[in-house]
């Protein structure tokens, strides 16, 4: 049971309001956020910014979201995110291999491995060692280096609300909201 009540959208404010009314699928983790009425808004169009329009690509996206789940210990997060995982192309023995914490898996290519590195360092650490930061940027681009921080720490952060919260379990929306994010 959610240790705050979810906000109503019927009292809600308007903007609000309007704001749950527009989101693809009424998950109650919307309904927590909408607490902190002036950063919802600002929430949601960062979080669909993340899902859609990052050059980072998606599988290795929802990889990292996946691990960000897993090291938080966010059940919720990785309910919702394992069928977007599974439609950007990770594969089941993959998402195995992350439920268990094994992040030099098989399952995994050197590129995969390195990024799962990088959001492990990022999630225990704060700042990524010198080496494995070096490695990461020998592979990705700026740009892609930057989106992955703020697609972890955007994550980290959900993962804190949904835990500290304890919002209650929703039925996996699968990909409408990054459906919708486009």
């Amino acid at each position: 049971m959610a240790r705050l009540p979810y906000v109503d959208p019927a009292t809600a404010p308007e903007r609000v309001r309007d704001a749950l009314a527009g989101l693809p699928v009424p998950l109650k983790i919307f309904r927590m956020m909408a607490h902190a009425e002036t950063n919802f808004r600002p929430l949601l169009r960062f979080g669909g910014s993340i899902l859609a329009q990052q050059q980072l690509s998606a599988p290795l996206r929802e990889l990292a979201i996946l691990r960000v789940a897993n090291l938080s210990r966010a059940r919720y997060e990785w309910v919702q995110h394992v069928p977007i995982a599974k439609a950007a192309g990770a594969s089941d023995a993959q998402i195995a291999a992350l439920e268990a914490g094994n992040i030099t898996a098989d399952c995994f290519d050197a590129r995969e491995q390195l990024l799962l590195r990088f959001t492990d360092e990022l999630v225990r650490n704060v700042r990524v060692s010198d080496e494995t930061f070096a490695r990461l940027a020998q592979q990705f681009p700026p740009r892609e280096i930057v989106e992955l921080i703020l697609a972890v720490g955007f994550y980290m952060l959900i993962a804190r609300l949904l835990e500290t919260t304890a919002v209650d379990m929703d039925d996996p929306a699968g990909t409408a909201i990054v459906d919708a994010s486009k």
